[in-house]
């Protein structure tokens, strides 16, 4: 673990940018970025388009330590260079900023108000490559769409479990519960999915370091004591699919929490803009985001 970069994140202004659309979703940050599926005609020609869209996002003078304190990689874009540096050695080297990378595999189904992370095929070997790779931490996203205790639960479980694995292993997990904001009983479901994120942080031998990501809560400051938790290096808040107006109003009313938006921090990016109208559109998104994030 990179001690310098431990600082950084635990201590640092800034926020953390989520670049780590994967298999799944590529086609619709694709599509978001005005490149219709007819642009491409396999995985490979999908894989470069989004690589070049996270470059020209990760290359631009405001994508900058200054504003930013770490990003979340796919790990296609892991494996790959950005002017002859594997990607997390670029942020790292030429940016300041500490590199993540998502881990899991996509969700199972619906079961007890819960979607899982699907089992995760030779998980030990793809911790190897990323510390291999000078990757800080990692990232593992599962969703609680109801209020249901024992589903919540199983959740909460299996995110602990692979975080400490993942610690074990030299890297800084990021735990994502994330809750649907268009879940009816969200409140509820927050409310019991501290109580056991509480409960688990208990059981923790005394050196464990996570990191959470959770969905910016109904109620303001609700997780402040997790925000102050030993074990917790820092909370982040994903915006969930609100627009970006509505997650940095969110976000700032909450004391503590951090952004850690994928979708909000392209918002209003597109392939058919010029260089100057990227980045004028990209300084805005990325101040916005910044200031909530330090509010």
């Amino acid at each position: 673990m990179n001690n310098e970069q431990l600082e950084r994140i635990r201590v640092g202004q800034g926020f953390i940018a989520a670049l780590d659309q994967s298999g799944g979703s590529t086609p619709q940050a694709l599509l978001r970025y005005g490149i219709q599926e007819s642009g491409y005609s396999n995985e490979e020609e999908m894989y470069k388009l989004v690589h070049d869209m996270r470059t020209r996002i990760i290359t631009c003078p405001v994508f900058d330590s200054k504003y930013i304190l770490g990003a979340i990689l796919f790990e296609n874009t892991m494996n790959r260079t950005i002017d002859g540096l594997y990607t997390a050695d670029y942020l790292w080297e030429k940016k300041g900023i500490v590199p993540f990378l998502k881990i899991d595999e996509g969700l199972a189904g619906l079961e007890n108000g819960v979607q899982l992370m699907k089992p995760m095929a030779g998980l030990d070997e793809r911790l190897a490559q990323a510390v291999d790779k000078n990757i800080f931490g990692t990232k593992m996203r599962s969703v609680i769409k109801e209020a249901n205790p024992a589903g919540i639960r199983s959740l909460v479980e299996q995110q602990f479990d692979l975080a400490k694995r993942i610690f074990a292993a030299g890297l800084v997990p990021i735990v994502e519960p994330e809750v649907d904001i268009n879940s009816t009983d969200k409140v509820e479901s927050e409310s019991l999915l501290k109580e056991m994120i509480l409960e688990q942080l208990s059981r923790l031998e005394s050196n464990v370091k996570i990191m959470l990501k959770l969905t910016i809560p109904s109620v303001d400051n609700f997780y402040e004591d997790l925000i102050g938790n030993p074990h917790v290096v820092r909370v982040v808040a994903l915006s969930g699919g609100y627009e970006m107006e509505d997650a940095n109003a969110r976000l700032a009313r909450n004391r503590g929490l951090i952004a850690s938006f994928s979708r909000a921090l392209a918002e209003g990016l597109t392939s058919q803009q010029t260089d100057s109208q990227f980045e004028e559109r990209l300084v805005d998104t990325i101040q916005s985001i910044f200031q909530a994030s330090i509010t």
